[in-house]
């Protein structure tokens, strides 16, 4: 790859909200990312009390944000990977689980999309569907709780 092609993905990165970029001719790769590190550091800076005001909507906000963090309990199934959570295996058909549905071991219960590959989720354990976490075409994390089952 030309090291002009290079310097201009630097710049086009450095111009833009993207925090990482890859490209690919042929059986070459090119991964370019920005250090994410300092940026963070940025935002947790101590604020001086004195100048502090705290809007009237901060408590629900900081409310919002501990209860998300809150474990659900139960038999959680995780996702294996990183991608787009779907809860069908096309826009028209039915979901493959649903609340109050008794799953077994090795029933697909969605589809993970990750790097343009569809991959079935399968149930590691059995049990009834008492809730799902996440909404279909919604992004997911590794190891993030999907469903939790009684």
């Amino acid at each position: 790859m030309d090291i002009r092609k290079i310097k201009q993905l630097i710049e086009l990165l450095e111009n833009s909200d993207v925090s990482e970029i890859e490209i690919t001719e042929g059986e070459e790769r090119v991964r370019i990312s920005r250090n994410q590190v300092a940026a963070q550091a940025i935002y947790q800076a101590p604020i001086p009390a004195a100048n502090f005001q705290v809007p009237a909507a901060a408590p629900m906000a900081q409310a919002a944000l501990s209860a998300e963090k809150v474990e659900p309990t139960g038999k959680l199934i995780r996702s294996p990977m990183v991608g787009t959570f779907y809860s069908a295996p096309s826009p028209d058909a039915d979901n493959f689980v649903k609340i109050g549905q008794e799953i077994k071991t090795g029933d697909t219960v969605c589809i993970i999309e990750a790097m343009k590959m569809f991959n079935r989720i399968e149930a590691e354990f059995g049990g009834k569907i008492k809730e799902i976490l996440v909404e279909n075409g919604q992004p997911v994390e590794y190891d993030e709780p999907l469903f939790v089952l009684e």
